[in-house]
């Protein structure tokens, strides 16, 4: 079946050839291993299929100048003597960028098509074409009889799939890093609102695709994607030239424009757009393929500050220098002309006349040099030759009877260029990277294509800007668009008419509505035991610390600014601080007035300075919030990448660490207090806050570790509202387990309210604990805690400081408030 097929192949082929009655061009050398060569040379076809090569347009003098590049590292090759007695020989065609014209042109490199095959050495490897749908075609018909084809400058991803194309090789990546590096430049200047031009090929299809597929993830979306006709006789160019035209001068608020063309369509695109004052002043980013061609701008009729700024990406860039001094040696080599087609048309007429004239020639091929085809071609010639060597220098090998499929070793061969080793990947690409290049004048007249700031390196998908001068390029305004046609996304945010949010600032609402009520109470009961027992202005200090934190939840609801972004969680963060510092001197007066032990009492005592401790918590948190507003404080985000269709305006934290130590810093106060109140869990029952302060701390301990990796894994508006809820059950656990068993004995236990019934119940729990006591005092000493005299002594009560005078010396009374006197009546003998 095979030989079936390639019988009537090569007969359609011969077809062609008998048709066609112009004479093959190419350029040849003789050599004991030929290598194929194929450059679009001309860049189009006449109406009947045939290479323009008479017409000067069509003629492209930076693809000849490619064909002399691997003419020069072949004999560069062959007069280094590093094959031994093996040289290589040479065999160039011209594509004339066209497939058709490929094919014929490439069939003298097949044994079948050889008339003179035992006379004549085969192709062993071809290098070329330059174009990516030529490649595609030519490698398959290379492959009948295996031959290897590295190209130099085809980048189409689908030549990396090796079960289709298993005899391809390139010295150049694949176009999804190109794609991935046109994103980066994007991303650098908040550009993503772009237009896109590409030939409808292999090329630009696939180009297009893998920069769609990329800029999905990176907020990035296209106003308008025009396709060109792949070859320049189309029919239909012109009318997809205009359409293009149209769609860049009409979309005023697109200002980028990304083109995959070839260089005769930016010729084109640059002639009819610079004609609208609405199609100058762009942003273009520049494909390979002519991000340093000359001609795709008539200097002539335009300048740059017509076009705007163009950024080019550019394959990995080799030193020209080498092949400068050799074109400038072309008037000394007339072998070369000679035996060389191509240029010898291109010399016609000035090799025999002036030397003035070759100069001008010369000057022009040195001009059309692209630094990166004298990277990616040497790199091909280099690699046929380290698969010789192996083949044949380090293994004996017959020379007559090599066959191509031997030379399919360059896969995994390494190869050295200026000092500098290179290899193919698994898919027979060579990732080198790219250079990237701004368009600028050397000269009032003179254009500079090569230009590099910057590069993009393809292992870590990153580019890295090298020059200043990009720094002064404007950046557009960043408006956001879904991917879906391109329509605007629906913005998201915790509305103030949200459900949720109603019933959230509802309790918000309500418990600042109930702190107040508990306030007042307080303050209309202040001279009570409860209110007392309470430490009455620590007590005033914590409900107004309630109010700040129920206060705060208001900031997290509504569309989002970065002032109230910073604001909610400081306000939230320093309230809640003040509500558990404040919640600590209360654990602490607890266990020092109920602390029976005089050396742990006194300690105990010096210790406690209730409006020190405070302002020491404070300070810490005051610390951790002025930090993260000084280095990097919230921020209002707008968040596209979460939701397709939705833009969420949400405040980022902007520096997690800052976040969490804010609470972690609270939960540590918070775990203090939890263990100071749990000592305490067995007072006397009238006293007895402890065991609410421990279950309260433990509310807010495990809500808050429960909160941590919810949020963390919440997207969306309702993220926000996560943190309300937490915050909100903390207030509420310290409202109703600290205060609300407090009012209700104060509104409806009025008859407990008492100083009799206070001090009968400390009285009958100190007169245990007295018991305990007297086993460690001399005889003698009696508990005399409670004693008549000292209920009717106008000094402040205190469960114990009735006691003896040895107890009563290490015990400060219980009711005293650190903001009064010293020692202020604060309940006086009911007789007074």
């Amino acid at each position: 079946m095979e030989q079936f097929f390639r019988f009537w192949f090569f007969l359609a082929i011969f077809s062609l050839q008998v048709f066609c009655s112009e004479a093959l061009q190419e350029a040849k050398s003789p050599g004991d291993i030929i290598i194929g060569g194929l450059f679009p040379i001309h860049e189009s076809v006449d109406d009947n299929g045939l290479c323009n090569r008479y017409f000067f347009i069509s003629l492209n003098v930076a693809r000849l100048a490619q064909s002399l590049m691997m003419v020069r590292a072949i004999e560069e090759i062959n007069q280094s003597g590093e094959l031994g007695n093996i040289t290589l020989g040479y065999h160039i065609v011209d594509s004339c960028g066209d497939i058709t014209t490929a094919l014929r042109n490439t069939l003298p490199f097949m044994k079948i098509n050889d008339r003179e095959q035992h006379l004549t050495p085969p192709v062993m490897a071809v290098i070329g074409d330059y174009y990516s749908e030529i490649s595609v075609a030519v490698t398959r018909q290379l492959n009948l009889e295996k031959i290897p084809e590295i190209s130099y400058g085809s980048t189409s991803g689908l030549l990396s799939d090796k079960t289709r194309f298993p005899s391809f090789l390139r010295t150049v990546p694949e176009d999804d890093h190109q794609a991935k590096a046109v994103i980066e430049i994007l991303k650098d200047h908040n550009w993503n609102w772009v237009g896109i031009v590409a030939t409808d090929g292999e090329y630009g299809r696939y180009a297009v695709e893998r920069l769609r597929h990329h800029a999905e993830r990176h907020d990035i979306c296209f106003a308008y994607i025009k396709f060109l006709p792949e070859f320049l006789v189309d029919n239909n160019l012109k009318d997809s030239i205009n359409e293009a035209v149209k769609s860049i001068t009409e979309n005023t608020n697109v200002s980028v424009i990304v083109s995959f063309t070839k260089p005769n369509h930016m010729m084109y695109i640059f002639d009819n757009v610079l004609k609208h004052h609405r199609g100058r002043n762009k942003v273009w980013i520049a494909s390979d393929t002519w991000s340093q061609s000359v001609n795709c701008l008539d200097t002539t009729r335009w300048n740059l500050k017509d076009v705007g700024t163009i950024f080019g990406i550019t394959l990995k860039s080799g030193n020209t220098s080498r092949f400068e001094q050799f074109l400038r040696n072309l008037d000394n080599r007339p072998d070369l002309y000679q035996n060389n087609s191509f240029l010898s048309d291109f010399l016609n007429g000035t090799v025999s006349g002036s030397n003035t004239s070759l100069d001008t020639k010369i000057t022009q091929l040195i001009n059309m040099i692209y630094p990166y085809a004298v990277f990616s071609i040497e790199l091909a010639v280099k690699a046929i030759a380290e698969a010789v060597k192996d083949l044949c220098i380090n293994q004996e090998c017959d020379i007559a009877t090599l066959q191509p499929e031997k030379v399919h070793v360059l896969k995994t061969a390494n190869f050295y260029l200026d000092g500098k080793k290179y290899s193919f990947d698994k898919k027979s690409n060579l990732n080198s990277g790219y250079d990237i290049v701004l368009w600028r004048y050397n000269s009032p007249n003179t254009l500079d294509m090569n230009y590099e700031v910057g590069h993009y390196h393809i292992e870590q998908g990153s580019i890295t800007f090298i020059r200043s001068e990009i720094s002064n390029l404007y950046h557009q305004t960043k408006t956001t668009f879904s991917f879906q046609n391109c329509t605007k996304k629906r913005i998201d945010y915790l509305e103030w008419d949200d459900v949720y949010h109603i019933v959230l600032l509802a309790f918000a609402a309500l418990g600042v509505l109930l702190t107040l009520v508990v306030a007042v109470i307080f303050l209309a009961r202040w001279n009570t035991p409860v209110v007392r027992s309470s430490v009455g202005p620590i007590a005033i200090l914590l409900l107004l610390s309630l109010l700040s934190t129920f206060g705060s939840v208001v900031f997290f609801g509504g569309q989002p600014k970065d002032w109230q972004c910073q604001t909610r969680q400081v306000l939230f963060g320093l309230s809640f601080t003040l509500s558990v510092s404040c919640i600590l001197v209360r654990s602490f007066r607890i266990i020092m007035a109920f602390e029976f032990d005089p050396v742990t009492q006194g300690i105990l005592e010096k210790l406690y300075k209730p409006y020190l401790i405070i302002p020491l918590c404070m300070a810490g948190q005051v610390l951790i919030c002025t930090v993260w507003l000084a280095y990097r404080p919230p921020v209002f985000q707008e968040d596209s990448k979460s939701f397709v269709k939705l833009l969420l305006l949400k405040c980022h934290e902007n520096l997690f660490p800052a976040f969490g130590a804010m609470l972690a810093y609270i939960g540590f106060l918070a775990i203090i207090c939890f263990i100071l109140a749990f000592k305490g869990r067995k007072l006397p029952e009238c006293y007895n806050e402890s065991k609410f302060i421990t279950f309260s701390m433990l509310i807010y301990i495990i809500t808050w570790i429960i909160f941590g990796p919810v949020y963390m894994n919440v997207t969306g508006k309702y993220n926000s509202a996560i943190e309300m809820a937490v915050i909100l059950i903390s207030a509420y656990s310290v409202l109703f387990c600290l205060f609300f068993t407090k009012c209700y004995i104060i509104l409806f236990k009025a008859e407990e309210n008492t100083v009799n019934v206070f001090r009968n119940t400390v009285r009958n729990f100190s007169m245990g604990k007295d018991r305990n006591l007297d086993k460690n005092y001399p005889s003698g000493i009696q508990n005399s805690a409670l004693s008549m005299e000292s209920l009717s002594s106008p000094e402040p009560l205190h469960p114990v400081a009735e006691r003896h005078e040895s107890i009563n010396s290490v015990v400060k009374p219980f009711f005293q408030s650190p903001v009064l006197d010293k020692q202020p009546p604060l309940l006086q003998d009911e007789a007074q």
